[in-house]
């Protein structure tokens, strides 16, 4: 048996991203199990049906003995209890069933970059520390902090804006400038094609013996003011567009470090994502 055939990857929240994880772990024949709230049949994955918030029905996670894990849910709802119960308790609860679990090698955690809550028009990068402006912030920096003093090896994966198939907002909302945003602030994206490409890349990383960072800011290569990728969308759709505003607040990051890594972006900025979207829907 091979290393990839024999390694066990634990995908925690099946949602869109988690799903497309998994989809690129069993192309490589992984042996994947997924965990989900609601009942889900998927090719090439052992499901499990069970909420991360109600720690009774995670105890089928015991006895999968995974190599690696990927925690990936997302909260049910924009409150600060909701943030808490997903991605602080959830994550306590998960952890907790691998206490006894001495093969587990490395944890994910798919975080946000949420966490900087700072506006500045410095690029900021892993070193800067974050500091969190809402709870929803707060709340993942606390998560993140669940990592510390795991005896396996953890990365923090900090996502800016996901886009891509069924991620429509800024195309719906440049249909719609009536409703564009009265501040044109920086903003930063990742295509969830991207996102999903590089947690499987770091996977195959480790198990090619090499050594991957604890923490990766994962965007592409171009922040952007919010107003320049609308008004392209809008060109693209042939609407009217507003009058250009200057750039004020927000925060500009860059992806050096995921980068470094080797990995290539297949949509390394706004104009070549957005165009892929928008000649699918096209096609639709």
């Amino acid at each position: 048996m091979n290393k990839t055939s024999s390694l066990k990857v634990l995908i925690v929240g099946f949602g869109d991203l988690g799903g497309a994880i998994a989809e690129r772990l069993t192309c490589l024949e992984m042996h994947v199990y997924g965990v989900a709230r609601s009942q889900k049949t998927v090719d090439g994955v052992e499901m499990v049906q069970a909420d991360v918030t109600e720690p009774a029905s995670l105890d089928r996670l015991r006895d999968i003995h995974p190599d690696m894990i990927v925690y990936c849910v997302s909260a049910s709802g924009q409150t600060d209890a909701q943030y808490k119960q997903a991605y602080v308790d959830g994550l306590r609860n998960v952890l907790m069933t691998q206490v006894n679990n001495h093969q587990l090698k490395h944890v994910f955690f798919v975080s946000s970059t949420r966490v900087y809550g700072q506006e500045t028009d410095d690029i900021l990068d892993e070193a800067v520390t974050p500091l969190p402006i809402d709870f929803g912030g707060e709340r993942l920096l606390e998560a993140e902090s669940l990592l510390v003093g795991l005896s396996c090896d953890t990365t923090v994966l900090r996502l800016s804006g996901i886009y891509g198939p069924g991620r429509l907002r800024m195309i719906n909302l440049a249909k719609a400038p009536e409703r564009w945003p009265q501040n044109n602030s920086w903003t930063n994206r990742i295509h969830r094609d991207d996102a999903a490409s590089f947690v499987v890349f770091l996977i195959q990383k480790l198990l090619a013996g090499k050594s991957i960072s604890p923490c990766y800011i994962v965007t592409d290569a171009k922040p952007v003011s919010q107003y320049e990728v609308l008004a392209w969308i809008a060109s693209q759709l042939a609407l009217k567009q507003p009058e250009p505003m200057q750039v004020n607040g927000g925060k500009r990051l860059t992806n050096q470090a995921m980068l470094a890594t080797g990995f290539l972006l297949k949509y390394p900025d706004y104009l070549v994502g957005y165009h892929a979207l928008l000649q699918e829907l096209t096609i639709e």
